[in-house]
């Protein structure tokens, strides 16, 4: 068992793999700000009560787990939260059909309330079973018999149960001859923020990349982004980034990454929405056509089955990386493009267009396709991020998949799955991998529903309208039949009006949520987390899987349109208080909120300071944010809002820390460290 951290230990079993998440991770452990990370839990687990054995599967591993042991983790799990007696099964699959583990960001990480965290570092589709089996023998001393059943029905039977007596975690790896296993100790937050600067630290997006985001119609051309770009200044409706959609591609299952006839000026597309501050994504997949310019040099660096007619690229290549780079660099980049929607590199079981690769595939790197289908999506970004590092541009892009070690990158989830409950679940679990998740609107059953989604994702680390299946907007028309037959709605006027507020709400906060991602840099804190991370001995804390932190201070209740307008909201002990207006509430038990579809429960803690900036309608190179500091409470408080040029990598070098403070009493009180402040401009 190796120290290789404050905290974090190594222990090496057999004779693991070559190909790992740690082998591809991109980014040096911050040694440093893990030293600054206190241990105040003792782990429970030691080298010594981890014990494995060569089957003829693979490898199992097995820890001990404690009856009232909690569990969290695995990545973008959409379908549970406490994972305690649960069996996990860790493969990417865009259609999870059961809370089986599986999707498309799926990772061998989890912690524990034992005191400890568990990184399995591999690409095997692995098997946990967190405390669901015990071995043979153990359950010999048991001696009651004759339990009657209160109950016979199968919701009874096979409800989950919390187990009598000390259960095991069991950990079954395919293939493998040898495993690296990773613990990381602490509570669940130091666990999480020591994973997360283990992986290099949490990314930190462009200003503009926090901003509002739209996916414009599949099937329009250059024509109507034109004019729904002029519509949105019109009608100043916020907005920074703009999507294509599959259609601009000359063909786009497989892919060429070619202009279609669709856009036939691209360039001078490009110049103008960069003239009117909007940012250009780009819709794209890995499989690649015939007909894109660098097929046949990326043919001996590719997987020896197709999908969709194109070629499976090995990323673990350095000749296959080059070749989209350059491509990606030369043709896009350099000509303006912000960033990538990276669609469809997460494996599919069940949809009818199946776009998995067998994982009995061979890839040049010595990779079988089960490994690729694990990592092909971290791979992606991996390249995708170097284009733009090297051209001192952030980027903030999209991606179907993703997997361990992958805080660093500037990546958000999403998925063409679709309901509201599920979308919340996951803003709440992806803190806990290093993942960020996008609970985008894409339909909605009428205007009542787009506000409640909408309200989830001003409050989310992504706010994306999907709009690939209509040509208007949703507050115009919901109905997508309507909406494609040019039909708006007879309250389109009042949705619109609706969206606007909601949209100018969240570049009010982008000043707050951008700090709260520089924190995810230095700190490995999520920006967006879980209560159980800062209430980790809060038992009802635990199993709260509907709400979640947004930066450090505010705490969002989500409704969902099935919800109608109210809900019990679980506050945590102290004092609480409405962040629209001002009502203080006592916590430590739950409460029952009322919100009409136009408002989003939203408390903030007490001794808060929130900054809200004068919202803009885009952010640009010059932009200068008029900050309005609002505090909560009489308690201390203190903020602190970060400065650097929101867009180049110039801020690793340092940053401009703007300290807003209040005492009880005492006027509030700003102090720049470095004596000016070129982006903020403090108005009361």
């Amino acid at each position: 068992m190796q120290q290789i951290a404050k905290g974090i230990w190594k222990i090496v079993l057999g004779e693991p793999e070559t190909f790992t998440p740690k082998h591809f991770r991109q980014f040096p452990v911050r040694t440093e700000a893990i030293e600054q990370i206190p241990v105040s839990r003792e782990c429970r687990v030691s080298e010594e009560k981890i014990h494995w054995r060569k089957t003829k599967r693979g490898i199992t591993v097995t820890l001990p787990m404690e009856t009232q042991e909690d569990i969290y983790g695995f990545g973008l799990q959409l379908q549970g939260f406490n994972q305690a007696g649960r069996r996990r099964y860790i493969k990417v699959n865009s259609d999870p059909v059961a809370n089986t583990g599986e999707g498309h960001a799926p990772v061998p990480f989890y912690i524990s309330s034992a005191g400890y965290g568990l990184f399995v570092n591999t690409f095997r589709y692995t098997t946990f079973l967190m405390g669901t089996n015990s071995e043979r023998g153990q359950s010999a001393g048991m001696t009651a018999e004759n339990e009657a059943h209160k109950e016979f029905s199968e919701a009874a039977i096979y409800a989950l149960k919390r187990a009598k007596e000390e259960r095991k975690v069991i950990i079954d790896i395919p293939a493998a001859g040898g495993i690296e296993l990773y613990l990381f100790a602490g509570d669940f937050m130091e666990i999480v923020q020591r994973y997360n600067l283990f992986s290099g630290g949490g990314c930190v997006p462009p200003m503009w990349g926090l901003g509002m985001w739209y996916r414009i119609y599949g099937g329009g051309d250059e024509k109507a982004l034109k004019e729904l770009a002029e519509q949105f200044r019109k009608e100043e409706i916020p907005m920074d980034v703009l999507g294509l959609e599959p259609g601009w591609h000359s063909h786009s299952y497989s892919c060429t990454y070619k202009w279609s006839n669709l856009f036939p000026h691209p360039q001078e597309m490009i110049d103008d929405m960069t003239a009117q501050g909007y940012k250009l994504n780009l819709w794209e997949h890995v499989y690649v056509y015939p007909k894109a310019p660098f097929y046949e040099k990326l043919v001996p660096y590719s997987g020896d089955y197709e999908v969709w007619n194109g070629l499976v690229p090995d990323f673990a290549t350095k000749e296959a990386c080059q070749l989209f780079e350059d491509y990606h660099r030369d043709t896009f980049v350099k000509q303006g493009i912000a960033g990538f929607k990276l669609d469809e590199c997460d494996n599919s079981d069940y949809n009818p267009s199946n776009w998995a690769f067998p994982d009995s595939t061979e890839f040049p790197s010595g990779m079988d396709g089960e490994q690729m289908h694990m990592t092909i999506g971290t791979l992606y970004q991996n390249l995708i991020y170097r284009i733009y590092q090297q051209e001192n541009r952030r980027t903030y892009s999209q991606v179907r998949s993703s997997g361990a070690l992958a805080a660093s990158l500037p990546f958000v989830l999403y998925s063409d799955l679709y309901d509201h409950k599920q979308f919340i679940r996951g803003v709440v679990n992806a803190g806990f991998s290093g993942l960020l998740w996008c609970p985008e609107v894409r339909d909605c059953a009428n205007g009542d529903d787009l506000l409640r989604r909408l309200q989830t994702v001003v409050f989310s680390g992504h706010a994306l309208i999907n709009s690939w299946r209509i040509p208007s907007p949703p507050w115009k028309q919901t109905d997508i039949e309507k909406n494609l037959a040019g039909e708006p709605m007879d309250t389109a006027e009042y949705y619109t009006a609706e969206c606007r507020k909601l949209f100018e709400l969240r570049m009010r906060l982008l000043p707050y949520l951008y700090s709260a991602f520089v924190e995810y840099s230095h700190s490995g804190k999520p920006p967006i987390r879980a209560l159980v991370l800062d209430y980790p001995e809060d038992r009802e804390a635990r199993m709260v899987d509907d709400e979640y932190l947004f930066g450090e201070s505010m705490l969002v209740c989500p409704l969902t349109y099935e919800d109608g307008t109210s809900r019990s909201v679980y506050l945590p002990e102290g004092s609480w208080y409405d962040f629209f207006t001002g009502e203080r509430t006592e916590g430590g038990r739950r409460v029952e909120v009322h919100a009409e579809y136009d408002k989003i429960p939203v408390f903030v803690k007490e001794g808060a300071i929130i900054p809200l900036a004068k919202p803009v309608t885009h952010v640009e190179k010059d932009t200068v944010f008029d900050i309005t500091v609002k505090t909560f409470g009489e308690a201390d408080g203190s903020f602190v809002l970060y400065e650097d040029d929101f867009e180049t990598f110039a801020y690793e070098e340092g940053q401009n820390r703007i300290v807003i403070e209040k005492h009880p009493g005492e006027d509030v009180t700003i102090h720049s460290e470095n004596g000016t402040m070129t982006k903020y401009r403090l108005v009361r």
